[in-house]
């Protein structure tokens, strides 16, 4: 039945979005529908968050399990009371500072929230986004919007309108084409249930710029059951393309030996291979038969982040089998990097040891 509904494609201006074309948007949240928007981490599949029977509608088009729960979406700091049932000042003076912007903050569940947004917990993920296209469409609907990234569940993010296409076409009711997203990661999800703010979910915001407003973050890495109860994005397997993931670490000469000689052999052994490289591993790799993706230089943790999941599925597309990522290190956006190729890869990371 999902893949008999009719879905419209809008395109919106980005920067200044059309407001009838918004309002049309806003009147499908209104009435329960699905709509697909662009924020400026990636793609979101937005329903009314609360109404309970409308969320429902985002995992079974996304085939997503109930005990994930999704990221509330504000269009201000205004309406967080109505979402929060407590709000620290903590909260207050780190929206002061992150929002509208890719934070997301765990705090105490307030009661118009439904069981369903929150996988039955009593924390609630909530963020305001930065994107003028996710602002306006919330603000005209008039309800806050629980929206997890607009793709099947488990696979690569959308950071353009045409990946939300590929993957739910007749099963959302409207998409919002405003183009690429800018940051191409999801949001940092920080936790402040509990004496020290913990990182859940690294993504758009680093831990050195949340370090310099709060001092004392922890990594929520070891206590992954609490991650998973708490945040959407946690899971081992997750953001995978359809060709099997492996993540290399390691200093970078012997990582370029590595990736090379395993290319080679599982060429040999009748893989299609394809590599996720950096600026720098370009010549090692620009005369050999392999598929490969450049997603930026190593310095430039941004622009790697924007490039990334589009590259994952342009390397999916290319028919590869297999794909060899190379890692990007911690700073900056890098740990979030890091975060998302670890969980496409299912946890198969090999660590290079210099020769």
């Amino acid at each position: 039945m999902l893949d008999r509904m009719k879905t419209l494609v809008l395109t919106v201006n980005a920067r200044a979005p059309e407001a009838d074309i918004i309002a049309q948007a806003a009147a499908v949240l209104r009435r329960g529908g699905l709509v697909a928007f662009p924020t400026e981490t990636v793609y979101g599949l937005g329903a009314n968050a609360l109404d309970g029977e409308a969320v429902r509608r985002i995992f079974a088009a996304k085939e997503r399990p109930s005990h994930d729960p999704l990221i509330v979406h504000l269009a201000d700091v205004e309406t967080l009371p109505l979402v929060a049932r407590a709000i620290p000042p903590l909260a207050r003076t780190l929206a002061a500072r992150f929002w509208p912007g890719p934070l997301t903050l765990i705090l105490p569940r307030g009661d118009a929230i439904p069981p369903e947004v929150t996988a039955g917990g009593e924390t609630v993920a909530v963020r305001i986004p930065a994107h003028p296209v996710a602002r306006a469409l919330i603000r005209a609907a008039g309800v806050p919007v629980a929206a997890p990234s607009a793709n099947r569940f488990g696979r690569v993010s959308p950071t353009d309108a045409a990946h939300v296409l590929a993957d739910l076409n007749g099963r959302v009711d409207v998409i919002l084409d405003g183009g690429p997203t800018p940051v191409g990661v999801e949001s940092t999800v920080l936790s402040l249930i509990g004496p020290v703010p913990t990182i859940l979910r690294p993504g758009g915001i680093s831990r050195e710029a949340l370090t310099a407003v709060l001092g004392a973050v922890e990594l929520g890495a070891g206590r992954p059951a609490e991650a998973v109860r708490l945040s959407p994005g946690t899971l081992s397997q997750h953001y995978a393309p359809r060709a099997a993931l492996t993540l290399y670490r390691g200093a970078d000469q012997a990582l370029r030996r590595t990736l090379l000689a395993e290319a080679q052999r599982l060429s040999r052994a009748g893989e299609r291979v394809g590599l996720l490289l950096a600026d720098e591993d370009v010549p090692a790799f620009a005369e050999q038969p392999y598929v490969y993706l450049s997603v930026g230089p190593l310095a430039d943790t941004d622009h790697v982040a924007q490039r990334l999941f589009a590259a994952l599925r342009a390397l999916d597309e290319s028919g590869v089998t297999v794909i060899l990522a190379r890692d990007f290190g911690t700073q900056g956006l890098g740990l979030a990097i890091r975060d998302r190729l670890t969980r496409a890869a299912g946890g198969h990371v090999v660590e290079v040891t210099p020769l």
